[in-house]
């Protein structure tokens, strides 16, 4: 997702220049939610805070973090702020936009519907989404569910596309409908023959949530909630579908000209909402507990976890960040601390990431309310991510 972004920060920097307004207040209790317990007594407790502390310190709005390894359970902090006009400090219990990291929930819950007989993953998409749905979808039609998960279909990426950038200029709080947002994806050339290499598409994962809307005549949203939030007690985790802005959300901040001088973007999010490629609320804990309950065994079968870890090496590399393997609604990243599953994600105003790393079975997951700039040399660059990894892993 973070690509994504950073592809509309000049329509960003525009129509917030046009349109600054002074930022709304709220009282505290507005932020107020239920205790999830810190783990003061866990034996790294200083040094975790130090971490949140220190980057924090650097300009960054507000920072959730959240650990968990089988001899210490969970630990949760945050530093920082919730809202800076209203003064209020962020708690670890916050909600929050946590964008891209659906992307897992979505692979779960597929995997989930063909563990019940509902779907195959090698099943073409075209059994389940009609002509109209997917017309003028360059490799739509050859395109199996496996595909879009691995990011392995091709098919264009609707957020690249001028004219969905310049319709989000023109209206920054508007909320897309699946179908406005395939608009944007028709027409254009596939990037590479379906499963020949991996490219990161929103598309593939608009269609996957249609795919689950059709098998189970449910919203997806619903059905995430029924097999993943409620079963595993994701009690602060919700979709934007049901409440775009949810009373208590952490306001988001972007800093737009790489100066720490951060403007409040919370309510331009928009087009995500309703979608299976982002949209979702939460927050670290409620991240970390997902990642946790994933790769220990208690979601899916042995056999789908395997599936699911089908890594794919992008042909043309992976840039300057970690060694990066495609999977199913999850990368496989070589670090210094060895192999970690993980997916970040972005809105704008808003970063989180969640990391399991099995050699060490200890899941790190994370979240801010600020990105664009130096926010994000301090949250979600590699160097970043290594240093939040070693302050954890190295003790």
């Amino acid at each position: 997702m973070k690509i994504i972004v950073k592809i509309i920060l000049a329509i960003l920097i525009l129509a917030i220049t046009i349109s600054c307004e002074k930022d709304e207040t709220f009282p505290e209790a507005y932020y107020t939610c239920s205790d999830i317990g810190t783990n003061q007594n866990h034996p790294h407790d200083e040094e975790f805070n130090n971490l949140i502390n220190d980057i924090v310190g650097s300009g960054v709005p507000g920072m959730m973090l959240s650990v968990h390894d089988n001899i210490n359970g969970y630990w949760s902090g945050a530093q920082g702020f919730a809202d800076l006009a209203s003064g209020i400090h962020l708690s670890p219990c916050n909600i929050t936009r946590v964008g891209s990291t659906v992307k897992t929930f979505t692979a779960v819950t597929i995997l989930l519907l063909q563990e019940e007989g509902r779907l195959n993953l090698d099943d073409p998409i075209t059994k389940y989404l009609n002509d109209d749905q997917i017309k003028g979808l360059a490799n739509a039609n050859q395109s199996t569910i496996k595909q879009l998960l691995l990011h392995s279909s091709g098919i264009y990426n609707y957020i690249q596309s001028l004219k969905f950038q310049t319709a989000s200029l023109n209206d920054l709080t508007k909320s897309w409908s699946p179908h406005e947002l395939l608009e944007h994806a028709r027409g254009k050339d596939a990037y590479f023959e379906p499963g020949t290499d991996v490219l990161y598409s929103n598309t593939g994962y608009v269609l996957l949530g249609m795919i689950v809307e059709k098998v189970t005549g449910k919203p997806f949203y619903e059905v995430f909630e029924e097999k993943i939030f409620i079963p595993y007690d994701l009690t602060f985790t919700q979709f934007a579908a049901t409440d775009p802005v949810p009373e208590g959300i952490v306001r988001g901040y972007v800093d737009l000209y790489s100066n720490l001088n951060l403007i409040n973007a919370t309510y331009y999010s928009g087009w995500d909402y309703y979608t299976a490629d982002g949209g979702l609320i939460s927050n670290a804990y409620d991240l970390n507990k997902f990642m946790t309950h994933l790769f220990q065994g208690d979601i899916l079968s042995e056999e789908s976890l395997n599936e699911m870890m089908t890594w794919m090496a992008p042909k043309g590399g992976y840039g300057d960040g970690f060694e990066t393997f495609y999977g199913m609604g999850i990368f496989r990243i070589e670090t210094d601390f060895g192999t970690a599953y993980m997916h970040s994600g972005d809105a704008i105003g808003y970063f989180a990431s969640m990391a399991y790393f099995p050699q060490q079975g200890v899941t790190i997951s994370w979240a801010v309310n600020g990105n664009y700039g130096k926010v994000d040399e301090f949250t979600q660059s590699k160097e970043a991510m290594e240093k939040i990894y070693k302050a954890v892993l190295d003790q």
